[in-house]
């Protein structure tokens, strides 16, 4: 009977408290809120607390900090000017953990690095697209003076025939399409090199080691022409070097147009370094063969000495072309990393 009337007693305490009058409970804003109508809007929402609540002053505590150990005094602002240096530094204070702004390093085991290739390199993929775009603006701009020099290649004019000049843009078109071609040998060669001599060299960059192979091959057509020159004037008239000049730009163009897709296919479409130096050696083989068919035609149409034209070749180009083999050799097995 005692539990019972305890129990009874609790519960009508309970009930007393919930009906209890409106003045003897903590005014809350969800109170406020419930005597609105269901369909109040949230400015007549707004309205009811601020007529119910009005902001106080607020007073900060002023009870003594006591976040340090006892017996010690408390601790001091670390952006004091006047504090100790020996009261700044710590076991902590050079920690990255203690300092959120600095740099933590890497947390885990670091996993092997991507391999290095040509498809994944945005440089040279912006390079080469730029030089696809570029050699399509100008043929487009240029098309007629490339048939009708291709019809002179292989259609040589007569002495009695007057002959078309090249204009600025057709000049500056050959010399765009020279600098393609070595670019694109240089490129072939920086495939050839990481595949069988080494992938990693002392230069900072890959792109240092491209414009280096870039600049051989460069300086080999420059000196090449010079050779040309040298020898032509001494034993030829102007009028046939002229010719022999603007037969070996457009010789030099029509193999930077074919190693094109070679670089193409190699870097991008998985094509073997093995088919990609049997192509290089085709091109360079039929670039050849219309370089001493544009010399007999020139030179030695009137007066055929075989002995002649064998040499002459020799010296201008398989010569020059051997020494420029082994300059690139050289270059990138002088630039390799030895283990």
């Amino acid at each position: 009977m005692l539990q019972q009337d305890t129990t009874s007693v609790h519960s009508a305490g309970i009930a007393q408290g919930d009906n209890a009058p409106a003045q003897y409970r903590p005014l809350t804003p969800a109170r406020v809120l419930s005597w609105l109508p269901r369909n109040a809007t949230p400015a007549q929402q707004d309205s009811a607390i601020q007529a119910h609540f009005k902001p106080s002053e607020i007073r900060w505590s002023t009870r003594p900090d006591t976040l340090h150990l006892p017996g010690h005094d408390k601790g001091r602002n670390l952006l004091d000017v006047q504090l100790p240096q020996y009261y700044r530094e710590g076991f902590f204070s050079k920690d990255s953990l203690f300092h959120p702004e600095l740099p933590g390093g890497r947390y885990g085991t670091a996993g092997d690095p991507v391999p290095y290739s040509v498809r994944g390199d945005n440089v040279i993929t912006a390079l080469l697209l730029l030089c696809f775009m570029l050699a399509i603006i100008a043929f487009s701009n240029v098309h007629a003076f490339i048939v009708r020099q291709a019809k002179s290649f292989f259609y040589p004019a007569h002495s009695g025939t007057m002959e078309t000049n090249e204009t600025a843009n057709e000049v500056r078109f050959q010399v765009f399409l020279v600098i393609l071609t070595a670019l694109l040998v240089a490129l072939l060669y920086y495939l050839y090199t990481i595949h069988f001599i080494t992938s990693t060299f002392v230069l900072s960059s890959q792109y240092i080691l491209i414009a280096i192979f870039w600049g051989i091959i460069m300086v080999y057509f420059l000196v090449k022409q010079l050779l040309y020159g040298l020898i032509n004037n001494v034993f030829f008239d102007s009028k046939r070097n002229l010719q022999w000049q603007k037969s070996m730009l457009f010789i030099i163009a029509i193999e930077g147009v074919l190693l094109y897709p070679a670089v193409t296919l190699q870097a991008y479409f998985d094509l073997s370094i093995q088919t990609t130096i049997y192509y290089f050696g085709f091109v360079l083989v039929f670039v050849k063969f219309l370089t001493l068919f544009k010399c007999y035609s020139i030179f030695f149409r009137q007066n055929v000495v075989s002995l002649q034209i064998i040499l002459y070749l020799c010296a201008l180009e398989i010569v020059p072309l051997l020494t420029l083999w082994g300059i690139l050799d050289l270059t990138a097995n002088s630039l390799k990393i030895n283990y």
